[in-house]
């Protein structure tokens, strides 16, 4: 979700002429958090927060958590201070993915023309679906009832003439409601917003524009163009411009393909035992491998990431033989580039697996290693492989939790590993 700044006083109703406004933004409502008072109905009503150790940070909070002043990526220490009172939830991402891949499904129904931009929001272009499903609005409507319906939470809607004011109107219309820019409203609704609400203005661009006195969209669409370069930059100052003035040619455009894969953690206190470190390197694997086979995707190239207490941040790279979603192979090459990474001496704040270089898994060409071609056994890349689809199922049907490699053990005379698993209490 976007936390661009939102302007208090701009107003909800800005016309109802639907008329070149085929762009819709749909943006998940506090995603995380409302997938698990989907599964917590108990704790509605209550500020909730996801995220995981003291140490970690905010991946979401309700709204309820987000009066006292709590928001994404702040630390989860800062946030308890803010909110004591709040429940902490530890995030599950299977499950959101799993409803994210559902709320992304609906959208498909609506038209084909739909990008995917990141695991709760997406743009549509309904142009070519209003003959058979009705005006925009009428759509927003209906994708809103869809996936309360399905999925138990919310979305907001922003509807306009370009992709960039659909955003910031779904931004204004949250939570759980509709936004409506009409094209002739365009650049009224843009002048009574922030100069932090356009695209590509952060901090540093947004007080850079400040040094020359432009802190509202309308003062940037009433400078001269040379005067924003001078500020900003000639690419980004022309830019800016053509957004504050409502220009935004960019169509959407379905097809959105995923670059990387990747999970990290945060220890609850610094970690001498790199023992530890690769037992959660491990955990990050097999968590990457299972997105891997749910976007049915091989990943060619592992990359780690080791924070030391100190705070510096070391990564290392490997390009694997063959293409692989098989979280042993992905884990036995993190451990290997953790093995040689030089902590100083200095204990392990934060560790992080990434695997890159995607592409399907049905045009990827493995080549077989030679263990495979002597031994088809249980020893095999393949036997591992069978094992982790297995190991899905069991978390399909039992949720996320119920089972997890726990060990891998490599024998003093053979560089091949044998994973074992950890079963949860299913009764």
């Amino acid at each position: 979700m976007s936390r661009a700044p939102r302007a208090a006083h701009v107003r909800r109703s800005w016309g109802t002429s639907e008329d070149g406004c085929s762009i819709l933004h749909v943006d998940m409502d506090a995603f995380f958090a409302s997938v698990e008072l989907a599964r917590r109905p108990q704790l509605r009503g209550l500020p909730v927060i996801v995220g995981g150790a003291a140490r970690g940070v905010v991946l979401a909070a309700t709204y309820e958590a987000r009066a006292y002043g709590v928001h994404s990526a702040m630390p989860m220490a800062a946030a308890m201070r803010l909110c004591p009172q709040a429940v902490v939830v530890p995030p599950d991402h299977s499950a959101y993915h799993e409803v994210s891949v559902g709320v992304m499904e609906v959208l498909s129904d609506v038209t084909a023309l739909v990008e995917q931009v990141s695991v709760d929001e997406a743009f549509l272009d309904v142009a070519g679906a209003r003959r058979r499903l009705g005006p925009p609005t009428q759509i927003a409507e209906a994708i809103r009832r869809v996936v309360r319906e399905r999925y138990g939470i919310t979305c907001s809607v922003g509807i306009a003439s370009t992709k960039f004011v659909a955003k910031i109107a779904s931004g204004h219309a949250k939570p759980d409601g509709v936004l409506l820019v009409p094209k002739a409203a365009t650049v009224d609704f843009l002048r009574a917003l922030p100069v932090g609400a356009l695209w590509g203005v952060g901090e540093r661009t947004e007080a850079a524009l400040g040094r020359w006195g432009i802190t509202t969209v309308a003062e940037l669409a009433d400078c001269d163009v040379a005067t924003v370069q001078r500020a900003v930059g000639k690419v980004a100052g022309a830019h800016l411009h053509d957004l504050a003035w409502g220009r935004d040619p960019r169509p959407v455009s379905p097809g959105r393909e995923e670059k990387s894969i990747g999970a990290e953690e945060t220890f609850v206190t610094d970690e001498h035992d790199l023992g530890v470190v690769q037992a959660k390197a491990l955990e990050l694997a097999d968590r990457c491998a299972r997105r891997l086979r749910q976007r049915s995707l091989v990943a060619r190239t592992v990359t780690i990431k080791v924070r030391t207490s100190d705070f510096r941040t070391l990564t290392r790279s490997r390009t694997l033989g063959t293409p692989t979603d098989v979280g042993r192979e992905i884990y036995l090459a993190a451990r290997a580039m953790l093995a040689g990474v030089d902590l100083r001496g200095l204990p392990v704040r934060l560790v992080g697996v990434r695997v890159e270089t995607l592409s399907p898994v049905t045009v990827a060409v493995r080549q077989p290693t030679f263990a495979e071609v002597v031994d088809e056994g249980a020893g095999s890349d393949e036997a591992h492989r069978e094992a982790e689809r297995a190991m899905d199922q069991v978390r399909d049907k039992f949720g996320a939790r119920a089972i997890r490699p726990a060990t891998a053990i490599s024998t003093p005379t053979s560089d091949r590993s044998t994973t074992t698993f950890q079963v949860a209490d299913l009764s």
